[in-house]
């Protein structure tokens, strides 16, 4: 039985108000990912990790179930329904194509110690082309497609530093595993197969031309 922000306060000895609780679990769910590695977030995080069958109670009522990495340090919100949220076709190619060069990073060995993976703009770019059939989005677009994956904690955009000449690398977080899943999955085959049967009419055109 989920005990109250309320009781949970009291239990704390006056260390967390019933505010703390409350901004974590909406902090939670409107993030959908706290990382302990983030400084604004670590107080949030750790609220929910030390509570975290009280959070679960408190959130399944709202269709949202809770996951928690240990090794990594995060937990993550996991809406049962996926409506309500437009993505875009690039917002979704992005994040697949991320999601892509983290397992092969985890192959090699190559992920960082807080589960971070450095992506650079060349690798993206040959990536991106092999995977969704089509050039990378050029810089500015990027920049704004990143911030969003921000939002939903799978990634962050860090600007080069002296003679670097791309002007930014992206580091894929480890919570894209949970969130890029198989719907996420589906919705690319849907693009690849949509991509398929586009060229397919086109030949068909002009073979009657």
């Amino acid at each position: 039985m989920k005990r109250s922000w309320n009781q949970l306060s009291q239990q704390s000895n006056g260390i967390h108000v019933v505010a703390d609780f409350e901004r974590a679990a909406y902090r939670l769910v409107t993030e959908q990912v706290l990382y302990a590695s983030d400084r604004t977030a670590r107080t949030a995080y750790h609220l929910v990790e030390d509570h975290f069958d009280d959070y679960v109670a408190a959130l399944a009522p709202l269709g949202i179930r809770l996951e928690r990495n240990a090794h990594y340090r995060y937990v993550v919100a996991m809406p049962a329904h996926g409506e309500g949220t437009p993505v875009t076709l690039e917002e979704t190619l992005l994040l697949l194509v991320l999601r892509q060069r983290y397992d092969e990073a985890a192959r090699q060995g190559q992920i960082e110690e807080q589960g971070e993976v450095v992506v650079e703009l060349p690798e993206l770019q040959e990536a991106y082309q092999a995977l969704a059939g089509r050039a990378m989005p050029d810089v500015g677009a990027l920049r704004t497609l990143a911030r969003t994956l921000r939002r939903w904690g799978v990634c962050r955009l860090v600007e080069s530093e002296g003679d670097d000449p791309q002007p930014f690398h992206l580091r894929a977080r480890p919570a894209i595993v949970e969130i890029a899943g198989e719907q996420w999955l589906q919705r690319l085959d849907q693009h690849n197969r949509g991509d398929a049967e586009a060229d397919d009419a086109t030949e068909d055109d002009d073979a009657t031309a």
